[in-house]
């Protein structure tokens, strides 16, 4: 048995690690097998020998986590557990700045890699499964450069594909059966501005929520512009929303090339685009995985099992 202690950066980090009712301290010993107490200023660690070492470098990193970034996620506790079982260094990225105090920043490698990739091309690919941050990143960026002025507009472009059901039977009129597409944009979008300031930029058209269709004829300049579920556009769709980039802008389009909903032997403009762009300059295309999922824990088990071959039905 071994024991070793680690200094209380403050009384709040020590909150935001150990969590609400010690939730997330318990998952620390659970997964670690170890005894870990706090007194007199210090985190009291005891258990075997490897395993206190473990403890007390995570404990030092979420404090140090906890100290920039206020309170902790049940997912940042399960990322950095894993990174430290794998033997990986603490994840350093710039946190972006968003309005009325909000900060985003990456919570794995692989979005770290994106982050970097979106603040050094002018047009990023992203492909990978849901969960993984692919349109919640994207906008995240896009406000930073409106709010620092790098951009002018943020817009925010998704295909009218349908995923089994017919729009011709949703109620009302082109318009309300439209925004059920748009929706999860202005959801993302919500989390990083409040809802009046979303309204005025609108009014003011500093923000623009559209079906890819009404991209058609237009050249965009000094904007950010955001196009998701891009596995469900065809290749002429994919040609025709690049070539609206115009002068000082940015374009990222991402999607999840195992959910295509276009008609059987249609091309994906996403796996197309890929592989007619890979030589372009200012092109980087990130691929996140199963490791980069980050909603509820839940999700990266449901796409373990969807990846697996379906089990025969019980007869």
């Amino acid at each position: 048995m071994s024991e070793a202690t680690v200094s209380v950066v403050s009384s709040r980090a020590l909150l935001a690690v150990f969590g609400t009712c010690d939730k997330h301290l318990r998952k620390i010993r659970d997964d670690l097998g170890v005894s870990i107490s706090a007194h007199d200023g210090k985190i009291h660690v005891r258990g075997e020998t490897e395993a206190v070492a473990s403890a007390t470098k995570l404990l030092e990193r979420l404090q140090a986590e906890a100290s920039r970034y206020g309170m902790l996620a049940e997912e940042d506790i399960s990322r950095a557990l894993a990174e430290v079982r794998n033997g990986q260094d603490q994840l350093q990225t710039p946190r972006l700045e968003v309005y009325s105090g909000r900060q985003v920043r990456a919570r794995t490698p692989g979005q770290a890699r994106y982050l970097e990739a979106m603040q050094k091309h002018d047009l990023v690919f992203s492909t990978g499964p849901a969960g993984t941050g692919k349109t919640y990143l994207a906008v995240a960026m896009a406000v930073a450069a409106l709010r620092a002025e790098r951009i002018r507009k943020i817009v925010l472009v998704r295909p009218a594909v349908e995923a089994g059901e017919s729009l011709g039977f949703l109620p009302g009129d082109l318009q309300a059966k439209i925004n059920p597409y748009l929706r999860p944009l202005l959801d993302a979008l919500r989390e990083m501005m409040d809802h009046e300031m979303i309204r005025r930029y609108t009014e003011q058209d500093l923000i623009e929520v559209i079906p890819l269709a009404y991209m058609r004829g237009r050249t965009l300049n000094d904007a950010f512009i955001i196009l998701d579920e891009a596995q469900n556009t065809t290749v002429s769709q994919m040609k025709m929303f690049l070539t609206r980039m115009g002068q000082g802008s940015k374009i990222v389009a991402c999607g999840d090339i195992t959910q295509i909903d276009l008609p059987s032997h249609t091309r994906s403009g996403l796996i197309d685009g890929l592989s007619r762009l890979r030589a372009v300059p200012g092109f980087a295309a990130i691929k996140l995985t199963r490791a980069d999922i980050v909603r509820h824990p839940l999700v990266q088990a449901i796409v373990n099992a969807y990846e697996q071959p379906a089990k025969s039905k019980h007869r």
